[in-house]
């Protein structure tokens, strides 16, 4: 499960990725996200998602288990160890995980809400020219295509400002995922020394099963 949890992580930071800088592959990740997000895919992402958690809640259920049982005992038997390991692990990824995805979904949210700014400010300022080249001698007309002239430059600078405001969004969760990949390549070095205790701790009980069955012998 381990290496499912890294293997959609990592496929979860290269869409990150491919999301933060303007390529052609970006355009494609897009059109494949609003797909997911049409008919019934909401519906079978949150079920993935509350599956998810509940696994997550699971382990971490049995690491507080472990630990009452270590207060209960007083110490923590090899065993334990491995297991307590094993699951600190395994929430740490899934939590990343989750984390992830939610950080996809709002990148993916801000983006579109730039296009849309975009073509909004556009067809205004399209308006906003078809009005001045519309212009006649005629003066509450004058008047009239003023106020409306006015009233559509105000609409502009209000787009303008929302745009600017979604840019620094975006740019801030563009350096929240620069974090995310360098807090990604801790947790690498993380699973590898627990690998490393992992082994350590296998090699102790078969030590000491050995030591048991010479006893018995």
């Amino acid at each position: 499960m381990i290496q499912l949890l890294y293997t959609v992580i990592f496929s979860q930071m290269a869409l990150i990725m491919t999301l933060l800088f303007k390529t052609p592959l970006r355009k494609l990740v897009i059109m494949s996200l609003d797909r997911v997000k049409r008919g019934r895919g909401p519906v079978v992402v949150k079920t993935v998602g509350g599956t998810l958690f509940i696994v997550l809640m699971s382990s971490v259920y049995s690491i507080l288990k472990i630990q009452q049982r270590t207060l209960e005992t007083g110490a923590l038997n090899p065993t334990d160890q491995i297991l307590m390991s094993k699951h600190m692990l395994e929430a740490s990824l899934m939590g990343f995980l989750l984390f992830l995805s939610l950080m996809m979904d709002r990148l993916h949210h801000y983006i579109r809400e730039l296009r849309l700014l975009r073509k909004a400010m556009e067809a205004a300022k399209k308006q906003t020219r078809s009005f001045e080249d519309g212009k006649n001698d005629n003066a509450d007309e004058r008047k009239g295509l003023g106020d409306d002239i006015a009233t559509l430059k105000t609409k502009i600078k209000k787009l303008e400002s929302e745009c600017e405001m979604k840019d620094k969004e975006a740019n801030a969760a563009k350096a929240e995922a620069e974090a995310l990949k360098k807090q990604s390549e801790g947790f690498l070095l993380e699973y590898d020394r627990l690998l490393a205790d992992n082994q350590h701790l296998r090699n102790q009980l078969e030590s000491i099963d050995h030591s048991d069955g010479k006893k018995d012998m």
